[in-house]
């Protein structure tokens, strides 16, 4: 295992795809067109319907569990339809595990896959300069949000930081603005969404689960998000924000609890901060994201639905990369990366959680993640990676009837991935 290790580590870093897309640039600013639905967003389509998608499947084997699992972890159809030069509609539809048994069915529901919308939004062309999106479309936080096709990553699994503390795919319905300046090389997005949903908050999986995904979400609570992009030459800077309220419950549910929950538009916000780097100059490429996450009345969530949630979470990550192949003037490539994460769920807890020692230490981790991908084409990918994982002891008080049969917790594991991805 040491050995696999060190052979990936030395063979070199890994290019990165910037810009949303494969790294295949005259200039920083000039975007290849890898698929149908590039080709809409970019007014460069002419027929009037598109169909476009992605998918991926992968093996991962677990040496402390000395298990293997495989899936086809996700398969997404992309339809698209442009009614005329200012207006446009995007669509795509997900299966996630390949397989979805409905709980109407004579056979209840395995728990084994999902189906659900992306995307589904128009899209309104203001200017040259400047698009209104309105639907259920993902908010521009983070590198791996916007772009989150298997092509557009390094490694076989999306940065965990971007699972854990920023939700990938983070989806939600609202009004969205997005535009650049005239006279400098900036982005800008700003956006409103329906907000979090509190009752599901996990403390392992942190704002994940309280998403609305446009299935019957509350709209009591709202939130803002924000984004500012600039470049400079090779190098691209963002800043992203949000701020929503968590509790969509009418006032007198809240009441009801008799723990302070605040309703209406912004009650019990969350805020969330993130900035990121992402560079590329002839094959090398390199990024950096740090986010971190302020809950300011996590007590109140603890206290109304014993979650325990951490006031503040944080996580960052560095990833270095270089494509093999670059200087050979071919679309094949071949990429070597390696990336550090560090990521705390637990980062900060209320009085009342320290007093229920309610810490978890576990999710205090730290990955390192070494790999490769081969691209025969820019739109398909074979990937390899290891990553290696140490996390905080396990808090004895948090376990509750553990299973006969349970292993020993070891705060050190390591995972061995192969997988295979496509865009069209």
């Amino acid at each position: 295992m040491k050995r696999l290790i060190a052979v990936i580590a030395v063979s070199g870093l890994a290019v990165t795809r910037m810009y949303g897309q494969v790294q295949q640039y005259k200039t920083p600013a000039q975007q290849l067109i890898l698929t149908n639905e590039d080709s809409l967003n970019n007014n460069a389509i002419k027929n009037k319907t598109v169909i476009s998608g992605y998918g991926s499947a992968f093996y991962q084997r677990d040496f402390n569990q000395h298990t293997a699992t495989v899936a086809l972890d996700r398969v997404v159809l992309f339809v698209g339809h442009n009614f005329s030069e200012k207006i446009s509609l995007f669509t795509e539809l997900e299966v996630e595990n390949a397989i979805v048994s409905g709980t109407n069915s004579d056979e209840p529901s395995s728990g084994k896959g999902d189906i659900s919308m992306e995307q589904a939004f128009l899209k309104f062309n203001l200017n040259p300069r400047q698009y209104l999106v309105a639907g259920l479309f993902v908010p521009r936080i983070g590198i791996t949000n916007e772009n989150h096709l298997p092509v557009n990553f390094n490694g076989v699994e999306r940065p965990i930081v971007e699972q854990l503390i920023i939700p990938t795919t983070w989806r939600e319905i609202g009004v969205g603005l997005y535009g650049n300046m005239d006279r400098l090389p900036l982005n800008y997005s700003i956006a409103l969404l329906n907000g979090l949903n509190s009752a599901k908050f996990q403390h392992d999986t942190g704002i994940g689960e309280g998403e609305g995904l446009g299935s019957n979400s509350s709209a009591n609570n709202l939130a803002i998000t924000a984004s500012v992009q600039y470049r400079i030459k090779d190098l691209k800077f963002q800043l992203a924000g949000y701020a929503g309220g968590t509790v969509g419950l009418s006032k007198r549910s809240a009441d009801s609890l008799n723990v302070g929950l605040q309703t209406g538009a912004f009650g019990t916000p969350l805020y969330l901060g993130e900035f990121d780097v992402q560079y590329a100059h002839n094959g090398f490429s390199a990024k950096a994201l740090g986010v971190y996450i302020a809950y300011p009345d996590a007590d109140k969530i603890y206290r109304a639905y014993a979650t325990n949630m951490g006031s503040g979470m944080y996580g960052t990550y560095l990833e270095l990369a270089y494509d093999w192949l670059h200087h050979m003037g071919s679309t094949k490539q071949f990429v070597t990366f390696v990336r550090g994460e560090a990521l705390d769920m637990n980062a900060q807890l209320s009085t009342l959680q320290k007093q229920d020692d309610q810490r978890d230490e576990t999710l205090k981790q730290t990955h390192v993640i070494a790999g490769i991908s081969y691209f025969p084409i820019p739109n398909v990918v074979i990937k390899a990676d290891v990553r290696l994982q140490h996390t905080g002891p396990q808090n004895p008080a948090l376990v509750i009837n553990p299973p006969p049969n349970a292993l020993p917790y070891r705060q050190n594991d390591q995972f061995l991935n192969f997988g295979i991805g496509y865009s069209f």
